[in-house]
């Protein structure tokens, strides 16, 4: 098992307190990971998400990519104003976005469809799913006139009637935020990591209050999970101690998406591999990681509540789970190949090569040039997954986004 933290570090208090008490109430005195990992984030009151902090960007824990400037929001807008199009230029196109975070992207993706794509910017219905109040508020703040004018609208997934959207629900640096269940082989039997409370805590009462021990299997959807994406674990090929995690949260999510999506697509930018490279043997501890302050870690009972937890998406998962729920698989590519198909290479010609007489300031040039690099190097955003499905599309005419370049490779 991973060691338990002892350092009384800044955990939040009185989310250690909620923790305690339901770790108490539960008959056995512990709770599945993926519990712990839930209040964690999305405590209403103490949760990481749901409280006011500078969680994302350069004064917070991490940055995503739409921090690196507008680009990504306006290459995404490209392939969003084509997909208008591939559906037939309905009115409305519905954009639904899940989990906004600071609402950057809704930012720089509207404001570049007004200024490009202008007709399908009068076609958007821009719909944000949101479950933190604190960040709704600054999405709400940011986006303060388009939704004056009733373009941007906030909703729960009940506000969302079944089978009713033509458009596109996508998402950027979501899945990996999702509660998981975590599983370890013990004696050649597969088992859950619960989250229990220490035996002798120690006077701070934070880092050191929880332990981690290992039970029966909580639900038999866990064990049902590797068949649908056709790992076999356990078996010989995993070692006792071997370590991983199964995300219940992201087929209840995808299955959401596709009962509400009428016809249109589903775009999913995260971090993550296929199964086979998930579950691959050698990867004995797992994906979670913490991040607190721009440094990331391996220990969840730090900085409870301070800290985001992640884990890497498994995009077989979200492909097989998709297609039992009456999505087409179109493509999964990196994102910096994504980005590249829809013109990214482009804006890089564009700043090595600027137009005659046109006034340049060097270093402002050189940072655009390494954020845009950033979204496309494969040791940084660029090896990112993005997966599009589709309902009622055609499969032949792939979007821009997943026609890959000539002498570019694929995943």
């Amino acid at each position: 098992m991973r060691p338990v933290s002892s350092d009384p570090d800044s955990s939040n208090r009185q989310l250690c307190d909620r923790l305690t008490e339901r770790i108490t109430a539960h008959p056995q005195r512990r709770i599945p990971f993926a519990e712990f990992m839930a209040i964690a984030l999305y405590d209403p009151d103490h949760g990481y998400y749901t409280t006011p902090s500078p969680a994302i960007g350069a004064a917070g824990d991490f940055y995503t990519s739409p921090h690196l400037g507008a680009d990504f929001g306006e290459l995404l807008a490209e392939q969003l104003a084509e997909l208008w199009a591939l559906l037939g230029y309905p009115q409305p196109l519905t954009l639904v976005e899940m989990g906004a975070g600071q609402g950057i992207l809704a930012a720089d993706l509207l404001r570049y469809l007004y200024r490009q794509h202008y007709d399908c910017f009068e076609a958007v219905e821009y719909v944000i799913v949101e479950i933190s109040a604190a960040m709704r508020a600054e999405q709400q703040q940011r986006l303060k006139p388009l939704a004056d004018s009733g373009q941007v609208r906030w909703c729960g997934w009940d506000d969302i009637a079944p089978n009713s959207i033509t458009g596109c629900f996508f998402s950027n640096e979501l899945v990996d935020a999702l509660p998981v269940h975590q599983v370890a082989i013990a004696q050649g039997q597969l088992q859950e990591i619960y989250v229990t409370l220490a035996a002798s805590p120690t006077s701070d009462g934070l880092g050191a209050r929880f332990a981690e021990v290992l039970g029966e299997l909580s639900t038999p959807a866990l064990a049902e999970y590797f068949q649908l994406v056709g790992v076999d674990l356990p078996s010989d090929r995993y070692p006792d101690g071997y370590r991983t995690e199964v995300n219940l949260a992201a087929l209840d999510w995808m299955q959401t998406v596709a009962d509400r999506l009428h016809r249109g697509y589903v775009i999913t930018i995260d971090y993550g591999y296929p199964a086979h490279r998930y579950y691959n043997p050698t990867r004995t501890t797992g994906t979670l990681q913490c991040y607190y302050q721009h440094a990331h870690h391996s220990d969840p009972y730090r900085h409870i509540g301070r800290q985001d937890l992640t884990a890497h998406v498994d995009f077989t998962a979200l492909e097989r789970q998709g297609e039992q729920c009456g999505l087409d698989t179109l493509g999964f590519v990196p994102q910096g190949l994504f980005l590249m198909a829809l013109g990214l290479g482009d804006r890089l010609a564009a700043l090595s090569y600027p137009e005659p007489g046109a006034d340049v300031n060097l270093t402002e040039l050189l940072q655009r040039r390494d954020r845009l690099q950033s979204l496309i190097d494969p040791m940084r955003l660029g090896n990112f997954g993005v997966l599009v499905q589709g309902r009622g599309v055609s499969s032949s005419a792939l979007p821009r986004g997943l026609q890959i370049p000539t002498g570019l490779g694929a995943v």
